[in-house]
């Protein structure tokens, strides 16, 4: 039985790769050999061109913000334009919590 593959991010590159989760191996681009993002089973990559939406990709991956999937479906929110990363971290700021907590929060108040 084959495993199950797991997606890897670029983002110098803008490109996102299926392969199988290891542990012990570095995930390489086959495009600019640089290393791989691991970020999780349920990620959708934008189309290359959205260059916003990948700065906003870029913000929650440097977080620690991960797309697994959890027991009951998928990762849950996530921001997907830059505006809606902003007003995250601006309440972060405001308010002390942490940022990778602040970002993947439904509402904002």
């Amino acid at each position: 039985m084959a495993h199950a593959k797991t997606s890897y991010v670029c983002l110098p590159c803008r490109a996102s790769y299926k392969q199988p989760y290891s542990r012990e191996r570095q995930s390489i681009c086959p495009r600019c050999a640089e290393p791989l993002i691991h970020v999780g089973s349920a990620f959708a990559a934008p189309r290359r061109r959205d260059t916003s939406a990948w700065r906003t990709l870029s913000v929650l991956l440097n977080a620690g913000v991960g797309f697994h999937k959890s027991c009951c479906g998928g990762p849950g929110y996530r921001p997907r334009t830059l505006r809606e990363v902003r007003e995250r971290m601006t309440y972060a700021q405001r308010t002390g919590e942490p940022v990778s907590q602040t970002l993947v929060r439904w509402d904002v108040p």
